[in-house]
């Protein structure tokens, strides 16, 4: 034990052994959901089998999603847990399988490729520079976006609101069923022992509320209770609690890796429109990479305290050279690039402080493939209230915001705000720093703007305007 406190520096970092693991423990839950949501969008009906075999890709989900995981606390010593990142399985899914035709091993060796080109930026350090060129005030809003983004993941996980697909887009829901109501009494607990200061908090609070989900479960039934399949029913059998270890449940693994794969997406279609088509694709899934991980990087940090005086994480290429091979060995896993998960603020909020907090992540991550079947008895609507509170952490951190000049407060705004309105931490970083660029220039103080901000800034219209730029250079479908 004392090695292990020496090694991850427990009381330089101002914390113990038993909150590291209450910390793990609490990431773990909130974000183990992932092992079932990444399969349900990969292999999704929608894509009419095309997609990889469901309980293969949630065997490697969870593998890759512990190895990573333990990789990062040993490495860099901070508690930051990665797993397939949201977002990017779904541009797998119905942009390159779906919309594209690939086959799912193609789609997977672009995100190998975009992996690459991410590592070579870290090794040359240009993407630890570009984190480096960015304002405080940016990186703040960026912390306080993520907030916001969280609260809003818990409030739709949680059932309490719905997207509309019209106008206005969401909508309050109210108590639809037990499952939305397990949702509210879960957020009431949460709160009441976060402010009675109760340690271990949020992870008493998923516990609790669990419970109160398969009570009431039990006394609708599950065709009533509006909870996902499986969820907040105890298995009846030790079939249910015990998962079976056969080699084809680990089929996706290194499959994108084959030659005629991971270089036949080059020569998919014909002449340079189609190179040029798979440029554009990888560096859209680069940059949502790139600035996930940097959001969520210093968010993360900046909750824990652990960055210094102009916003920076000692020994951020670690981390990010952990997070690149983590794309890469995504790709090669067949389950969607790996990044950095902005969940790690449960754990940072439980008091997580080193990589022992990420360590004790990833075991659990290794352990859940033992005993996959009972994994997902955890609802939605339990974790939901833990994502509600974090973002509410987050966003504390709004108060050392400087309203009053407009080239520097709009950008935070637009970073803030954007984020969870879009459903993505990449589109609310690309209008604060696009916006934050304009403004500048306007006001006659382009020499303020770092070189890599123009880089970046010029990156991010080309991000906008890629599916326009796309729709140009795809050829028409054949008349008939």
């Amino acid at each position: 034990m004392e090695g292990i406190a020496s090694y991850f520096r427990f009381r330089e970092r101002g914390t113990t052994m038993s909150t590291e693991v209450r910390a793990g423990l609490t990431t773990f839950m909130v974000m183990a959901y992932i092992i079932f949501v990444n399969p349900t969008i990969l292999s999704s009906g929608a894509l009419e089998g095309a997609g990889p075999p469901f309980l293969a890709v949630a065997v490697a989900t969870a593998l890759l999603a512990g190895v990573l995981t333990i990789a990062m606390g040993v490495v860099t010593n901070y508690p930051f847990a990665l797993a397939a990142g949201l977002g990017l399985n779904a541009v797998v899914a119905f942009e390159l399988i779906l919309g594209r035709g690939f086959l799912w091993q193609e789609a997977m060796a672009v995100i190998v490729w975009e992996g690459i080109l991410i590592l070579l930026l870290v090794l040359t350090g240009l993407r630890e520079a570009i984190m480096n060129a960015i304002p405080m005030t940016l990186k703040r809003a960026i912390a306080v976006g993520i907030g916001l983004f969280i609260l809003f993941i818990g409030l739709v996980n949680g059932g309490f609101v719905v997207s509309t697909g019209a106008v206005p887009p969401v909508v309050p829901a109210g108590i639809l069923n037990v499952a939305t109501l397990t949702f509210v009494i879960g957020l009431a607990i949460t709160l009441a022992l976060v402010a009675r200061k109760v340690r271990g908090a949020l992870l008493i609070s998923i516990l609790l509320t669990t419970a109160v989900a398969i009570v009431l479960n039990m006394a609708v039934g599950t065709a009533a209770s509006g909870f996902g399949p499986g969820q907040a029913v105890l298995p009846t059998e030790l079939s249910g609690y015990i998962f079976d270890f056969r080699l084809d449940n680990f089929a996706t693994i290194f499959q994108p890796l084959r030659p005629e794969y991971l270089f036949g997406i080059f020569t998919k279609g014909e002449g340079i429109a189609w190179i040029v088509i798979i440029a554009l694709v990888i560096f859209s899934l680069m940059l949502s990479d790139f600035f996930d991980t940097m959001g969520t990087v210093i968010g993360v940090g900046e909750q824990a305290g652990l960055v210094d005086e102009q916003g920076r994480l000692p020994g951020i290429r670690n981390v990010l050279v952990v997070d690149s091979v983590a794309a890469i060995a995504g790709g090669a896993f067949g389950v969607s690039s790996n990044t950095t998960y902005i969940e790690s603020a449960a754990g940072v909020s439980e008091g997580g402080r080193t990589g022992f907090t990420a360590v004790v992540v990833g075991i659990l991550f290794l352990i859940a493939i033992f005993f996959a079947p009972i994994a997902g008895i955890v609802p939605a609507q339990a974790t939901a209230p833990v994502l509600v509170i974090v973002g509410y952490l987050l966003f504390t951190l709004a108060k050392d915001f400087d309203w009053s000049d407009i080239d520097v407060a709009f950008p935070a705004l637009a970073t803030l705000i954007v984020m969870p309105l879009t459903f993505t931490i990449t589109t609310g970083i690309a209008a604060g720093f696009v916006t934050y660029v304009f403004l500048k220039v306007v006001k006659g103080r382009a020499r303020d703007v770092h070189p890599l901000m123009w880089l970046a800034a010029i990156a991010f219209v080309l991000f906008f305007a890629a599916p326009w730029i796309q729709s140009f250079l795809t050829p028409p479908p054949p008349a008939g």
